[in-house]
């Protein structure tokens, strides 16, 4: 979708795709290095993961080993849901019973916190700055278009973190309604936000990009689900936001 996509190279995302050891990968590139240069709050889902599992196979480092897993469990939000018995039964090779077990209850630790947090009501999202503000961090360094679904409630109140849809290749991502829907269906979203990222920086939406949000849209209102933007995540500049929204351009017809 982003056709400059392909001149874009990021070492990063090149060692996490490898089975280059975590020992082999650039210090400020490892997973706890990174956390600590960016912050917790700024580092991809696979990064927290990594973390929590320490270690990979001997064909495949910690980071790659995160992403499988986030990949078969559909996203982090399905991920936190799974129950020990669940995780085992994916049976992915470098996660055993204590592996699997130190993840359930990091994440069941993560939903007593939250639980049991003095909160304020989420507020509803309705602004492209707030999702750019979401995704932002889960584009940050891929070289792959990655499309992302932000999940709403009947209030448009946020449900989890942004799920991943599709991974592309270096210049395309696939998008099928299937693969886009899927998540909103089974999280009862009422509506969506959808975002990807264009990994040259700027955030032009393609002549595709506008094609296949429009089907979406006519997707999605067969499902009974509302679109409500779609934002293109780029990296901000002196003069430009860093993100583009579809729906502030009139380059779609959203639901209100």
């Amino acid at each position: 979708m982003d056709p400059q996509s392909s001149t874009v190279c990021d070492p990063a995302a090149a060692y996490r795709a490898s089975s280059t050891p975590i020992k082999s990968i650039p210090s400020e590139l490892r997973p706890r290095e990174e956390f600590v240069r960016r912050g917790g709050t700024a580092v991809a889902d696979e990064i927290l993961i990594a973390i929590l599992l320490r270690s990979g196979t001997p064909n495949k480092n910690v980071i790659a080993l995160s992403r499988e897993l986030l990949i078969r469990a559909g996203s982090l939000a399905a991920l936190a849901k799974m129950s020990y018995e669940e995780l085992l039964a994916l049976r992915i090779k470098g996660i055993g019973p204590v592996k699997a077990m130190e993840l359930v209850a990091a994440l069941e630790i993560g939903r007593r916190a939250a639980g049991h947090a003095p909160g304020e009501k989420p507020a509803p999202v309705r602004e492209p700055e707030t999702v750019y503000r979401l995704v932002a961090p889960l584009a940050h360094g891929q070289t792959q278009e990655v499309f992302w679904v932000v999940l709403l409630d009947i209030k448009n109140c946020l449900i989890g973190r942004p799920v991943e849809a599709t991974r592309g290749l270096i210049n395309s991502s696939p998008v099928h309604p299937r693969e886009v829907f899927n998540r909103a269906v089974r999280h009862a979203a009422a509506a969506v936000i959808l975002a990807h990222n264009h990994p040259s920086g700027d955030p032009t939406p393609s002549a595709e990009d506008i094609t296949i949000t429009k089907r979406l849209v006519e997707a999605a209102r067969i499902l009974g689900i509302r679109v409500l933007d779609h934002v293109v995540i780029g990296t901000p500049g002196p003069a430009t936001p860093g993100y583009l929204s579809l729906r502030e351009r009139g380059l779609a017809t959203f639901d209100a």
